[in-house]
C-alpha cells in the first residue's frame, strides 16, 4: 500500500468515529467494553488502547489495528444505534473493511472479518436485510410497492448483498445461507411477476439467476429436493432471459452436481452437464468453460469412458491457459478446483497413486474460507485413492478432518462422499481406526 492509501484509510477511520460520536477516549472504551463482552478481555487500559487508536488514525504515519482490535471494532461498526445488525453497502461496517484495505489489510482476512459477523447476524435471528444498508432496505421495499421504481442502483446493491452470500456457500451451514437469502429470493420473484422497467429486465433476472441456483444449492444441502427442484428451474429460466449463454451454463453446472447425487445414474446428470459444455461455448467466459468442460470429464469418467474423459480435461486445461481478459466470471474457477477433477478422473479411470497427488496439490491451494466444503470434498476423494493404494489406516486419519468440515457447514455432498469412503472401509471394521471413524461419523453426522 502507498501512503497515499494508508492515510485515506486512516482519515476514513477518524471518520467512522467522529460519525458515532466518540472521541478517541470514548472508542478507546467502547473498544474494552466490547471486549469484555465477548469475553475476550483486553489487558490494556483504556488510555493505552486510546493511543492505539490515535496511531491507526495518524495524519503521518497510520498504522494498520491488529487482528484483535479488527475484530472487536467490526462488531462495534456493525451495529446502528438501535443494535441491528448492518454489513451491506453504505454501512459503517462496510466502511470500516474499506478503510482497513486501505491501511493494507489482505482480501483474505476481510473475508474472515465479513464471515463472522454474518455468523452473528444470523446467530441473532437476522437474514438478508443484515446485508442491506438502510437505504437499500428503503429502496427495495419501494420497488416491492411500485415495480416502476426498480433502478439500476437499487439492482448493483442487490447484486452486491447476492454476491456476499454467495462468498459464504462453504464458510457457514446452509441453513444460514438459505436464511440469508429467503427475503432476497421472494423479493426478485415478485419484482420477476411484475411490470419492472424493461430495460433493467436483463440484470433483474441475472440477479435473480444467481440468487435462485445459491438458494437451489441451499436447499438440495439440507436435504429439501423439491424446493431444490423448483429453484433450478425459476434459475434456469431467468439466466435464459439474461442474453448471456455462460449464465445459464453456471445453472445447469450447480444442477447437475447436486442432480449426481439426489438422482439414481448420471444419465439425468449427463444431460444437464452437455446443456452446459454447449452454453459454456456459446457464452464468451472463459473460466465458466473450463468448469463446464471439467465437469464433463468427470461424468464420463464416472461413466468408465477414459478417452473422452482426457478430452474432456485437456479441453479444460486449454481454457485455463487461455487469455481471460474480459471475463465476467475469471474467478469462477481455476487451476486448484481442475486438478480436483483431474484426480476424480484418474480415480475412475487411471492410476490411484496418481489421482492422490492431484488431489494433495488441490487441497493445499483450496485455502479461502469460501473453499471448505470443496476442501473436503476432495480430501475425502484423496482418501478414497488412498484405500485403493491399500493404505486404510492412512484414509481413515484424513477422514476425520473432513467430517468436521462437513459438519461445520451441513454439506451434503461431502456427508455423501463420506459415507461412500466408510462404506469402502468396511474390510476393515474390526480395526479400531475404524471403530473410531465411526464414534466421529455419527457424533457429528448422525450416521
Amino acid at each position: 500500500m502507498s501512503t497515499h492509501d494508508r492515510l485515506v484509510g486512516a482519515a476514513m477511520l477518524k471518520r467512522l468515529r467522529l460519525a458515532c460520536g466518540w472521541s478517541l477516549a470514548g472508542l478507546a472504551r467502547a473498544l474494552v467494553a466490547k471486549a469484555a463482552e465477548l469475553g475476550q478481555p483486553l489487558d490494556s487500559t483504556v488510555t493505552s488502547v486510546q493511543r492505539s487508536v490515535a496511531r491507526w488514525e495518524s495524519s503521518r504515519a497510520p498504522t494498520l489495528p491488529g487482528e484483535r482490535y479488527q475484530m472487536l471494532l467490526a462488531h462495534l461498526y456493525a451495529r446502528d444505534t438501535d443494535g441491528h445488525v448492518l454489513l451491506g453497502a453504505g454501512s459503517n461496517f462496510g466502511e470500516l473493511l474499506d478503510a482497513l484495505a486501505h491501511l493494507g489489510e489482505s482480501e483474505y482476512r476481510l473475508d474472515e472479518l465479513r464471515t463472522l459477523l454474518v455468523r452473528t447476524a444470523t446467530d441473532n435471528g437476522g437474514g438478508l436485510l443484515a446485508l442491506l444498508g438502510p437505504s437499500t432496505q428503503y429502496a427495495l421495499s419501494a420497488a416491492l410497492a411500485d415495480p416502476a421504481r426498480l433502478d439500476e442502483g437499487l439492482l448493483a446493491d442487490i447484486r452486491l448483498a447476492v454476491g456476499d452470500v454467495n462468498r459464504q456457500v462453504g464458510s457457514v451451514p446452509f441453513v444460514r445461507v438459505q436464511l440469508l437469502l429467503a427475503p432476497i429470493v421472494e423479493s426478485c420473484r415478485r419484482l420477476l411477476d411484475a411490470a419492472a422497467p424493461k430495460p433493467l429486465l436483463p440484470d433483474l433476472r441475472a440477479v435473480a439467476a444467481q440468487a435462485f441456483t445459491i438458494a437451489g444449492r441451499a436447499a438440495f444441502e439440507t436435504r429439501d429436493d423439491a424446493a431444490a427442484r423448483t429453484l433450478y428451474a425459476e434459475a434456469t429460466t431467468a439466466a435464459g432471459g439474461t442474453g448471456s449463454a455462460w449464465r445459464r451454463a453456471v445453472v445447469h453446472m450447480s444442477h447437475a452436481l447436486v442432480t449426481l447425487y439426489s438422482t439414481p445414474g448420471i444419465e439425468a446428470a449427463q444431460q444437464l452437464v452437455d446443456a452446459a459444455v454447449r452454453d459454456a461455448r456459446a457464452g464468451e467466459s472463459v473460466a465458466v468453460r473450463a468448469r463446464a468442460h471439467a465437469l464433463q470429464a468427470e461424468i464420463a469418467a464416472r461413466a468408465g469412458a477414459e478417452r473422452n474423459a482426457r478430452a474432456a480435461l485437456a479441453l479444460a486445461w486449454y481454457d485455463i491457459d487461455s487469455d481471460r481478459d474480459g471475463d465476467p466470471a475469471p474467478t469462477s474457477f481455476s487451476a486448484a478446483h481442475l486438478r480436483g477433477f483431474e484426480g476424480v478422473t484418474s480415480l475412475y479411470v487411471g492410476d490411484p497413486a496418481e489421482a492422490h497427488d492431484y488431489f494433495a496439490r488441490s487441497v493445499k491451494a483450496l485455502k479461502a474460507p469460501r473453499e471448505q466444503v470443496q476442501r473436503a470434498i476432495v480430501a475425502t476423494d484423496q482418501a478414497l485413492a488412498r484405500i485403493r493404494l491399500d493404505e486404510p489406516d492412512s484414509a481413515a486419519e484424513l477422514l476425520h478432518g473432513c467430517i468436521d468440515a462437513a459438519s461445520a457447514t451441513g454439506g451434503r455432498v461431502a456427508s455423501i462422499r463420506l459415507r461412500r469412503a466408510r462404506s469402502d472401509l468396511r474390510p476393515w471394521r474390526r480395526e479400531d481406526w475404524f471403530a473410531d471413524l465411526d464414534d466421529h461419523l455419527f457424533d457429528s453426522l448422525g450416521a
